[in-house]
């Protein structure tokens, strides 16, 4: 699993053109599933990601957890973050999971996330059209891969 994990004061998703989730500070992960993934993917990274220190203590130092914070969280599913763009100019899309085995994993994702964050998990819809409108806080960005463990 690949994940980019954005920082944000706030975060909107639209799902074909309706109006979805809106949360305030917390995180919005962009999810990317690909065929080799597991639960055992799914159990590293949430865990990773909730106890990341990345927002502000009092002393402006990033040293604090999503959970320290009451944030929320907002996670969207994106198989091109499994982007292979080596040949031409057409990414290939091969290493990412098809649906039938990618849902139930970002449905395990979703659940474990909904266990261990204290507040809201919002979704997108998977395969669905989305727009994702967010404020970057810092800006942080990162990114995770549970194959690398980086």
């Amino acid at each position: 699993m690949r994940v980019v994990v954005q920082r944000v004061s706030k975060a909107a998703i639209t799902i074909n053109g309706e109006k979805g989730a809106e949360l305030g500070k917390g995180l919005v992960v962009l999810l990317g599933i690909e065929s080799a993934d597991s639960l055992e993917d799914v159990t590293w990274l949430v865990k990773k990601i909730v106890n990341l220190r990345i927002f502000n203590d009092t002393a402006a130092i990033m040293n604090l957890s999503v959970n320290d914070v009451a944030g929320d969280v907002l996670i969207v599913s994106q198989f091109t973050l499994h982007a292979q763009t080596k040949k031409g100019n057409r990414p290939s899309y091969i290493k990412a999971a098809h649906p039938e085995q990618a849902i139930p994993l970002y449905e395990a994702f979703v659940s474990h996330m909904q266990e261990h964050v204290l507040g809201s998990v919002a979704t997108g819809q998977f395969g669905a059209h989305m727009e994702v409108s967010l404020i970057n806080d810092g800006p942080v960005t990162l990114t995770i891969d549970s194959k690398n463990k980086e």
